[in-house]
Parts: C-alpha cells; sequence; structure tokens
C-alpha cells in the first residue's frame, strides 16, 4: 500500500508541475554556445521550431524568416532548435549556423544541436510533450510549437504546415493582440 501512495504522489507532484510550469520556466543553449533564459521571452509571442539542414523541409527556413521579419517588431520570436533526431542535420553547430545564415539569410535565434524527444529529449520537449496530445509531439523536422505571452502553448503544427500560410499567420496575429 505505501508502494502505491509513493507512486500515486510522485504521479500527482509531476502532472502538477507539468501544469504549472510555462515556456519561460526553462533555458537552452543557443548555437554560439551561450545560454537563452526563455523568460527573456516574456510578453512575446513564441514559436519553437525544431529544425535539420537535410530534410525535405528545411526550405521552411525561408517561411520562419520571413514571418519573424514580418512580425519580430510587434513582439514575435522565432526559436529554431536544430535536431539530429530524424538523422537530417550536420554534426558540428557551426555548420548548421553557418548552413542557415548563407542559405536562406537565417538570423532569429537558433539553439545548439538539441534532442527534441525521447529519454533524452531537452527538458522543454518533456515540458511540451506533457501538455500536448501524443500527435503533437514532434514527429518529424519542422514541427511547431506557438507559445502565448504567457509562456503557455497555443496551438502545435506539424511539418506539412506553412509557416507563411494565411492560417498560421492569422494565429500568430491573433496572439500577438
Amino acid at each position: 500500500m505505501k508502494v502505491l501512495t509513493v507512486l500515486y504522489l510522485f504521479f500527482f507532484v509531476t502532472m502538477v508541475e507539468s501544469k504549472t510550469q510555462s515556456f519561460h520556466d526553462f533555458s537552452i543553449e543557443t548555437i554560439e554556445g551561450g545560454n537563452l533564459d526563455l523568460s527573456d521571452y516574456k510578453n512575446k509571442v513564441v514559436l519553437l521550431v525544431n529544425t535539420a539542414s537535410k530534410c525535405g523541409f528545411t526550405p521552411q527556413y525561408s517561411g520562419l524568416q520571413t514571418i519573424y521579419d514580418r512580425y519580430k517588431d510587434d513582439g514575435f520570436v522565432v526559436l529554431g532548435v536544430p535536431s539530429n533526431d530524424f538523422n537530417q542535420e550536420f554534426s558540428k553547430d557551426s555548420d548548421v549556423k553557418e548552413f542557415c545564415e548563407i542559405r536562406f539569410g537565417v538570423n532569429f535565434p537558433l539553439t545548439k544541436i538539441t534532442k527534441v524527444k525521447g529519454d533524452n529529449a531537452h527538458p522543454i520537449y518533456k515540458w511540451i510533450s506533457e501538455n500536448v496530445s501524443v500527435i503533437g509531439t514532434p514527429r518529424w523536422n519542422f514541427h511547431k510549437y506557438l507559445i502565448g505571452k504567457d509562456g503557455q502553448i497555443i496551438n502545435w503544427f506539424s511539418s506539412m504546415t506553412s509557416p507563411t500560410s494565411q492560417s498560421f499567420t492569422n494565429q500568430v496575429e491573433k496572439a500577438l493582440d
């Protein structure tokens, strides 16, 4: 009975903690090697995207840069999270950074190459997995999460969703209002 009680309490505390945490409670390492405290994005709308340089969806970098340029002065941030979880990313952060800047003119923030799925996923992605359905977790590169000014997940979008589609930009604009 004591074991069951302890397990129940652990499960309950874990669930309560994930519901009370927000995007702003985490930090992540930048592609340059510094630490990015996500609380710096309080009162901003963030689009968190797991990216890859050698994927069929890689041209979405252009669309991500376009919406970043369009809305950044309104409090919108695109945060790219390069990941090799689907075996389509360079092995070195410097190669990712150079590729993104030269090929797509990316100047929105990028993190170092980061795990986004499984037991070794970055804590921000574990938090996301606890707060979306199983189909809302990254199933491929360029899976997107729209994070509100309060640090809570507004919506998620599959790799197929173009970052410049009207329905997507409508949600960004609504979140910015």
